[in-house]
């Protein structure tokens, strides 16, 4: 085994990347930071029916999208494929004969039809399922007699019972699982050729030179299987660390048959989630940093602190409230321009070809501070496009309808050559020493020029509503209020 920490994270390419793959991805990736080592990426890739490379895409570019990078196995296209199981099969079979030729593994002439009859025995009694090791001591007659009739052998391993395997866990602390519930003897090499994912795993593993396993708690019971497999080929193995799985806040296990996409990285993409506070927050869910009430740090501070003992031995929740905590206060805290770029992917609907890029900024960072996700900014940034608007009808008559309002606009026509549209601040304060002069504060004073300016009597800032749309527009805007605001109907 290395002296090197050498760490992976090995999805399958038979779904589209899933929020826990993406916390597993995210503490191997830390963990091989804090210990100066490396973060290898590998493909699964065994499920020959459901393995499609649209999902080897999506895990790549979600993982890319979220800020990760590896060490070995590029990306498609990249001067390195991904490490892929399929590229093995030869190398797979040869290590499976070693572990026939020193009788830990047997041929098996068991087929489908009869693997299935006995799943349905044991279905119809209640007994778990499990095979019955029927293959391990076949005579010569009998295995000649099967391959007479065309069956094609699997490999499988013999797993003796009872006996207890224990490791000691870098989260858990000290497993113990029983061999008796392992299923029995198991499947290494299937009919077709193809290496199980407990055997593959655990050759890739060997050949990778991998130190650690960081992996969800579900794959307990594989890694007592991989552990027997490690000893029977006298090697060493790495060390284990198994994190809870994640739960909703109903105490349900996120899948994508529970909760649809939301389970997928691609979702939180395309709504508008900031990848640093998915990061952020999917880190948080179950490792606690040295400060225990620490709730923001990014990516790079992550890897400088993080310890596996400080992840949770319990299972995570999920939670969409906090994660759109989380959201809105990278909305508000990441670079203008950075925020302005990705919003820009929400704003296609809109004509944005006049419209400079300090000028989409200062309009986006009007809006900022009231955005959860990103893509609610189409909908916050609509007052601006349009030299004039329409009011809805029960804004017009609670805003626009009353003398006040009327005085309001009017005088800010009046005034209008000299407010500083350049300073939203400054702007904000010339409507307030007007509203003094006129007797008029509060709502009397702010609703009539937002239901002008907006449509709606709620949004950004006063000042930076005036500043965004600049005079021109201000002035159109107030003269068609004037115009209207004695008319029915929208203004």
């Amino acid at each position: 085994m290395s002296t090197e920490t050498r760490v992976r994270i090995a999805p399958s390419p038979t779904g589209n990347l899933h929020l826990g793959t993406a916390r597993t991805a995210l503490y191997n990736y830390l963990y091989a930071k804090k210990q100066k080592g490396k973060f290898i990426f590998r493909l699964e890739d065994t499920d020959n029916e459901r393995s499609d490379e649209k999902y080897t895409k999506d895990i790549i570019d979600g993982l890319k999208w979220l800020g990760l990078s590896w060490d070995e196995g590029c990306d498609i296209g990249g001067p390195y494929p991904p490490y892929r199981q399929t590229e093995k099969i030869d190398h797979y079979e040869a290590m499976a004969d070693k572990l026939l030729s020193s009788g830990f593994a047997y041929l098996c002439y068991a087929s489908a039809e009869e693997l299935a009859a006995l799943k349905e025995e044991q279905r119809v009694t209640g007994k778990p399922p499990r095979y019955d090791n029927r293959g391990r001591d076949l005579t010569i007659e009998q295995r000649e007699k099967y391959e007479a009739e065309g069956r094609l052998p699997s490999f499988r391993f013999r797993i003796e019972e009872p006996q207890d395997i224990r490791w000691d866990d870098q989260i858990k602390g000290p497993i113990t699982v029983n061999s008796a519930d392992l299923g029995g003897d198991m499947v290494i090499i299937k009919s077709n050729g193809v290496a199980t994912y407990n055997f593959a795993v655990v050759i890739d593993d060997i050949d990778m030179h991998m130190t650690d396993v960081i992996r969800g708690e579900d794959h307990i019971h594989n890694t007592a299987k991989q552990l027997l497999i490690f000893e029977a080929l006298g090697i060493k193995p790495p060390h284990f660390a198994h994190t809870g799985l994640i739960f909703d806040t109903n105490d349900r296990k996120l899948s994508k048959r529970e909760h649809g996409e939301l389970v997928h990285i691609d979702y939180y993409k395309h709504q508008g989630y900031m990848p640093e506070a998915i990061v952020n927050y999917l880190i948080k869910t179950s490792f606690t940093p040295p400060d225990d009430k620490l709730e923001i740090f990014t990516l790079e501070e992550a890897g400088e602190m993080f310890d596996i003992k400080r992840v949770s031995k319990t299972h995570a929740r999920f939670d969409m409230d906090k994660l759109n905590w989380y959201n809105a206060q990278y909305i508000r805290s990441l670079p203008l321009s950075t925020v302005t770029e990705r919003a820009r992917a929400f704003l296609t609907d809109y004509d944005l070809s006049d419209v400079s890029n300090d000028a989409l900024e200062k309009l986006v960072g009007a809006v900022r501070d009231g955005l959860t996700k990103l893509s609610e900014v189409k909908a916050a940034t609509a007052f601006y496009f349009g030299q004039t608007i329409d009011v809805p009808a029960d804004v017009k008559e609670a805003a626009l309808s009353s003398d006040d309002a009327k005085k309001v606009l009017g005088e800010t026509l009046t005034q209008l050559g000299k407010l500083p549209f350049e300073d939203p601040k400054a702007v904000k304060a010339a409507v307030d020493s007007m509203g003094k002069e006129l007797g008029i504060k509060g709502k009397n004073l702010y609703w009539p020029l937002r239901a002008a300016l907006s449509g709606t009597t709620s949004g950004p800032d006063l000042g930076s509503i005036m500043s965004v749309l600049g005079p021109t527009k201000v002035q159109a805007r107030l003269e068609k209020a004037l115009k209207n605001g004695g008319n029915g109907g929208h203004v």
